[in-house]
């Protein structure tokens, strides 16, 4: 049984192995693989796992032997699922493997933001706080989440995952979910998206990016919000218009903005943001954890063993 990664580097650098993989069948693993280069690189496998190389219905018809595309990811629209269902091509992904990180890294933005540690630790080194006349020493605004409103767009496993921490903040929470609301765990409010832009002080955005949620934070959205509103992306980058949030950081309409996902990646080196003030990027590195990195390794081998078994899991078309 052959089976080739085509790239698996983003995954495993080198600090994790493909042992679960290997003892399943005959392994090949690229790092990268060129979109002129996945024909000759799967070759006759039967078995091919990819992250974020796409595959298209002209692809697959070049792969007559193809049976099995295992996304190395929750997201999957870098296959083209419906045209593999019509060529009995199998199409998996990985969800919930990477909740805690995901929701770790949410947090990690939110209180970079009301109380920039990073900041101060820069200003602390540079004797800033050293040469001043009082005790303390701070030079933008902060603040305590207790009391505040944190909104949700999407209410998936990292969207309840960052409510219940939320909840320990001393947050109110309101979500915009297709959940019932008497499904919603206690201390959860159900509301609409008008109603969410109304009333949060923190909105975060955990939804699926489909034609439903595509750029759902515009320039209309944002001038429903509050001003004062920290906006957190560590969803999908083209939830959000990139231009119409630069602008609103630019004319303080907006208080702040953290983000693990932009719409390009890597992103140009034009991109709006980088110029927008109160304005805070990772490069997506929020499920990049070692912790979360081994569960997907351990996924990805447990949907193929069920693939060849015969009754395939995680099947996403």
């Amino acid at each position: 049984m052959k089976i080739v990664i085509l790239d698996g580097y983003s995954i495993n650098p080198g600090d994790l192995d493909w042992k679960q993989i290997e003892e399943i069948g005959e392994l090949t693993v690229y790092d990268r693989t060129a979109p002129e280069d996945i024909v000759s690189a799967v070759g006759d496998a039967e078995i091919v796992l990819t992250n974020k190389v796409v595959f298209t219905a002209e692809i697959m018809d070049r792969l007559p032997q193809l049976k099995y595309i295992g996304v190395l990811a929750t997201g999957y629209n870098v296959v083209d699922t419906v045209a593999a269902a019509e060529r009995g091509i199998i199409v998996t992904n990985i969800a919930a493997y990477s909740t805690d990180s995901v929701a770790q890294m949410t947090f990690a933005h939110l209180l970079n933001i009301t109380n920039r540690v990073g900041h101060y630790g820069k200003q602390v080194k540079n004797l800033r706080w050293s040469y001043n006349k009082d005790f303390c020493y701070w030079d933008t605004k902060l603040m305590e989440l207790a009391g505040k409103t944190m909104g949700i767009i999407g209410f998936g496993k990292i969207g309840m995952r960052v409510a219940e921490i939320a909840r320990c903040f001393g947050m109110d929470v309101f979500v915009v979910t297709h959940r019932n609301s008497a499904d919603l765990p206690e201390g959860i409010q159900k509301t609409t998206l008008d109603g969410v832009l109304a009333v949060s002080d923190v909105l975060s955005l955990h939804c699926p990016l489909n034609d439903e949620t595509r750029e759902i934070i515009n320039e209309a959205t944002l001038a429903k919000m509050k001003p004062t509103v920290i906006l957190i992306n560590t969803g999908r980058g083209a939830l959000i218009n990139e231009d119409a949030v630069a602008k609103a950081l630019c004319a303080g309409t907006l208080a702040g903005f953290g983000a693990d996902v932009l719409c390009q990646e890597p992103p140009s080196a034009d991109n709006p943001l980088f110029k927008a003030p109160n304005c805070y990027i990772t490069p997506h590195t929020a499920w990049a954890t070692p912790e979360a990195r081994h569960r997907l390794v351990a996924i990805a081998a447990q949907n193929i063993k069920a693939y060849l078994s015969g009754a395939p899991i995680n099947v996403v078309n």
